[in-house]
């Protein structure tokens, strides 16, 4: 599937000053230190190709949510430390992303030094897509062009990643380019069966991306906090399970949908939930994995992972795809003993590499990265981006992917 927009391949970029929006919004421990490094990573092939083109290098990323204003519990130094060591060169961390100290410092860099703007989100006019603030940003970077390779971000129309690109050429970098190929390839033109797992907590986050699949999709597999909407939905008690209320028209339109599709008779096999779930009194890591059928939940049972009988389900289904797309755990996979089916399903996935394996990003990349031991690479593709994942897989538009400059046809 050929990308639709400009890449830093088709335009004069050697011995450029490049501006890139990464996305290094990495999840850290209580102590400040990177928990996964993945975001990190996969940001390295675009910078490195700049380089290796005598490009001078200054990057910007937001971290965390520090409300618009200065939090150091928030600065990129963490960030800075660990693209040093991964591209064996300088990276110096300006102080702010605007202004005469963060223009000095990139005028002075040489090109075997990487600038590192320091977070965008300590100003509040960036989630506000504020004009002069993306003008300050591109005046601090001296930068030619920007190269957009933020792909967890490009959902929003921040200034980073929609007003920047009315005062620098735009073009996508080597991550933007491959994660937007990649999940599309995976709903429009997919190896079939197609299946999705769907996973996390709430329905309502994910009902276009519901309706997505059950459009493009050969089998639909629900897990999660959300399986246990689907069974209240469907008269079952779930105890002290968490699930939403008032999602019944909701449900309704979607198996409505399931039903127009697969006929009656086959909508249980074309949208599974789960026939039985582990579940325990209380949520932490001593509690036992108790499993019962979805008949059998007592009121103070909480549901906390697929049971037994459904992994295998599950499992079979996963073991005879031709691509998965995998979005949300499973179950509470923070727990050992509630991550058994998102295990099982990580399993069968890195041992069938005939099937196309599609991880979305958020709480599932940060499992399966935990699991792996190999950096996601058991997987075809882990992506960087959770929101912005669902709304391309869903088929939105995305504001930081449409700025930039279109392809020649």
């Amino acid at each position: 599937m050929t990308f639709f927009k400009k890449t830093l391949r088709d335009v004069p970029l050697d011995g450029k000053t490049v501006l890139v929006r990464a996305d290094y919004n990495v999840p850290l421990t209580d102590k400040g230190k990177i928990r996964d490094d993945l975001r990190i990573r996969a940001s390295i092939p675009t910078l490195k190709y700049l380089l290796d083109h005598g490009c001078k290098v200054v990057i910007m990323s937001h971290l965390g949510r520090p409300d618009g204003a200065r939090q150091e519990k928030y600065s990129l130094k963490p960030v800075a430390d660990r693209l040093a060591e991964l591209l064996s060169r300088e990276v110096r961390l300006a102080d702010d992303c605007i202004g005469d100290g963060a223009y000095q410092i990139a005028k002075k860099a040489t090109p075997n030094v990487v600038v590192l703007f320091e977070n965008l989100r300590f100003h509040p006019e960036e989630e506000a897509n504020d004009e002069d603030f993306a003008k300050a940003i591109a005046k601090a970077s001296g930068a030619h062009y920007l190269v957009q390779d933020g792909f967890g971000v490009v959902h929003r129309a921040h200034a980073s990643t929609e007003a920047i690109t009315h005062f620098l050429p735009a073009v996508a970098g080597l991550l933007l380019e491959r994660e937007y190929t990649m999940l599309t390839q995976s709903v429009e033109g997919p190896a079939r069966p197609l299946v999705a797992i769907l996973g996390g907590a709430k329905v309502s986050d994910k009902i276009t991306i519901i309706e997505r699949f059950v459009e493009k999709a050969d089998t639909l597999l629900i897990g999660g906090a959300m399986a246990n909407t689907f069974l209240e939905y469907h008269g079952k008690s779930v105890g002290a399970s968490k699930y939403e209320p008032h999602q019944h028209g909701v449900l309704d339109a979607i198996y409505a949908a399931a039903r127009r599709k697969v006929g009656d008779q086959s909508v249980d096999d074309f949208l599974l939930v789960p026939g039985d779930v582990a579940v325990a009194r209380s949520i932490n890591k001593d509690e036992p994995r108790r499993v019962v059928t979805v008949d059998a939940i007592a009121d103070d049972d909480i549901a906390l992972d697929i049971g037994d009988a459904t992994i295998e389900r599950y499992v079979k289904i996963v073991e005879n795809a031709g691509t998965v797309i995998w979005n949300g755990p499973v179950g509470y996979s923070e727990l050992d003993n509630f991550a058994h089916g998102s295990a099982r399903i990580a399993l069968a996935l890195a041992t069938h590499p005939n099937v196309v394996s599609i991880v979305g990003g958020g709480d599932t990349a940060d499992f399966v990265l935990k699991w792996d031991g190999h950096g996601g690479k058991s997987f075809t593709h882990v992506s960087t981006g959770g929101g912005a994942g669902l709304e391309l897989m869903a088929g939105k538009r995305l504001p930081g992917v449409e700025a930039l400059l279109d392809a020649s046809r």
